[in-house]
């Protein structure tokens, strides 16, 4: 499958000294939905404002469709973005809002009432389209926004944050329905969170970012099961992993074990290299016997 976008050593330097991110190289292939997940100030959102066109960066470059962005004009990149905070014209009513695009690209007036009025019945705010934004709840404004992306339908969507100011219960129907609108209608899709059930549950990839640098790409369950780097490994799961340091001995004639001061135990897999390790136990995967013969034995 051909890459929608491509990083290119993409570093970003905010003045005075600031390294927002450092040596980006990541594709996104055509119609993936790509999640960027890591803790506040790692740089998702910079990646996302490069993307865009908000931002120029420092070194490298980003090809969006085979085309250099530093050539390409913001209005000229066929995306669109929805923020956390709803960037919504506040004068302008529900209906308004979600056709600007359309309007701005000529489309006729029955035209634009009909996509308007399908996305709004698909995303429950029907009812709401002559309203103005001031007159909705956080969670009907977040749909708005997300209704303007998905009327103008342009070959890349960007999400930054956009469930963070919904309410748990609401954030999960709408993750539902985000996968669902993709499903229907696969189209690139950059999704900036720092919740790894957001991750895991939309991302058909998830990138790790940690202090602007890539940690590890992979699908959730490469990232869940195969983490390459022991913060990726702690980001994910509830309860989390469990990290010992310690050390893989081997003597002829036994199976490799890990020791790790009074802890020692076999290992299942007996062609690890001996040396320092740390080695992470998912809770769900491991349990203890009986106290009397003292074996651990572990899970599937």
């Amino acid at each position: 499958m051909s890459s929608a976008i491509s990083f290119k050593q993409v570093s970003k330097t905010f003045p005075p000294d600031i390294h927002a991110l450092k040596s980006i190289d990541l594709k996104v292939a055509e119609g993936e939905f790509l999640v960027v997940v890591g803790p506040s100030g790692c740089g998702k959102s910079t990646l996302l404002r490069l993307i865009a066109g908000l931002e120029n960066q420092t070194h490298g470059s980003i090809d969006i469709f085979g085309k250099d962005s530093d050539q390409l004009a913001p209005q000229e990149r066929d995306l669109g973005m929805v923020f956390q905070n709803y960037a919504l014209f506040p004068h302008l009513s529900v209906f308004d809002n979600m056709a600007y695009g359309l309007q701005v690209r000529r489309e006729s007036a029955p035209e634009i009432r009909k996509k308007v009025e399908g996305i709004a019945q698909k995303l429950e705010i029907l009812e709401f389209l002559r309203r103005k934004p001031n007159q909705l709840s956080g969670g009907q404004r977040q749909r708005v926004a997300l209704g303007r992306l998905l009327a103008r339908d342009p070959k890349i969507h960007l999400f930054d944050e956009p469930l963070g100011n919904l309410d748990p219960q609401f954030r999960a129907g709408m993750r539902s329905e985000l996968a669902r609108l993709h499903q229907e209608r696969p189209r690139t899709t950059i999704y900036v969170t720092h919740d790894q059930a957001e991750a895991m549950t939309l991302g058909q990839r998830i990138c790790v970012l940690r202090k602007g640098e890539v940690l590890q790409v992979g699908t959730p369950e490469e990232i869940y099961d195969l983490p390459a780097h022991r913060f990726v490994a702690e980001f994910f799961g509830s309860p989390g992993v469990n990290c010992i340091d310690g050390k893989i001995e081997k003597k002829e004639g036994i199976p490799s074990e890990f020791r790790s001061g009074s802890i020692q135990f076999p290992l299942p897999n007996h062609d690890m290299p001996t040396g320092s390790i740390t080695l992470g136990i998912r809770p769900e995967n491991w349990t203890l016997s009986a106290p009397e013969n003292g074996a651990i034995h572990w899970g599937d």
